[in-house]
């Protein structure tokens, strides 16, 4: 049966202009790979060739988990850094590909579960059938639990806060002409939500203003704040070989390397200078790393 409605003559000619073609599906490349080994998703080392790379994230974020990663003891952990943010869940990194104990579901050969960053901790323990740091998390005693507390929050508040500031993004030229004016503030944006106290307000005149570029942060006061940071960082280290005296690395020895690695390789010579002159903090960064390293490889 041939519909009564028909489309105009001028209108099909038009139409087929723009024929509509339909091509089979292309399989990804991930699905030629299928996980067999804990794989790391996280942003690229600072020489990503697999001869000389020292397969440690630029990111400081992906690193503290590549430390604590390695120093719970597991080995043989795999590396991607050819995944964009975009594509990691909620579009953060590093991200756990895990092998599933499930078969793969409507003929995807790679299978898997991908965990977000909150849950790696959670995995890391079920390697080792249960917690293997008890109630204590891996202290010597419940002061030295509740003063980690302390640390971390100055490692991530003040430390952070410096490390940010001191590397805001890079563009290129064509970013240039297409980012919008508040990308270009995300170093400081970040630096103000850590620092403490927080920046005050704008008042007076200025408050009438609208603020263009981002607030306005004193680099004296961070740069200060993180000197007296990394002081006291180095004092409570002295020669112990692991942070507050714990007799085997716990998540604070993690963080704590991530940072000192960072700042090592910060191009801020304020920055890397504090770490720098305290002998005691720089031989335990190479010491550690040295475990971190060994226990990846890339995918």
């Amino acid at each position: 049966m041939t519909s009564v409605l028909s489309v105009p003559q001028p209108l099909h000619q038009f139409f087929s202009l723009f024929p509509l073609y339909t091509y089979p599906r292309i399989p990804s490349s991930a699905s030629q790979r299928p996980v067999v080994t804990p794989t790391l998703w996280i942003h690229p080392p600072r020489n990503t060739d697999p001869s000389t790379s020292s397969l440690l994230s630029t990111d400081v974020e992906c690193l503290k988990w590549q430390a604590y990663i390695a120093l719970r003891g597991l080995k043989n952990i795999k590396l991607r850094w050819d995944v964009s943010q975009d594509g990691s869940i909620d579009g953060r990194l590093p991200n756990l590909h895990i092998p599933s104990i499930k078969p793969a579901e409507d003929g995807d050969k790679e299978g898997g579960e991908l965990l977000p960053a909150h849950l790696i901790r959670e995995w890391v323990d079920e390697q080792h059938g249960v917690s293997e740091v008890g109630e204590l998390e891996g202290y010597i005693d419940e002061n030295a639990k509740d003063e980690s507390r302390a640390w971390v929050k100055l490692l991530e508040g003040n430390v952070h806060a410096a490390l940010a500031l001191s590397e805001p993004p890079q563009f290129s030229f064509l970013s240039l002409l297409t980012t919008s004016p508040s990308a270009f503030t995300s170093g400081t944006t970040e630096a103000q939500t850590l620092l403490t106290p927080p920046p005050p307000p704008l008042t007076g005149l200025s408050s009438l203003i609208p603020q263009y570029g981002g607030p306005h942060i004193d680099k004296s006061t961070v740069e200060l704040q993180y000197r007296e940071a990394i002081a006291s960082v180095s004092e409570r280290l002295g020669t112990d070989k692991w942070f507050l005296g714990s007799t085997s690395p716990t998540a604070l020895d993690a963080l704590l390397y991530a940072y000192l690695h960072s700042l090592l390789k910060t191009k801020d010579n304020t920055l890397r200078f504090e770490v720098t002159r305290r002998v005691n903090l720089v031989s335990w960064e190479k010491r550690v790393g040295e475990e971190v390293k060994s226990a990846f490889q890339k995918a």
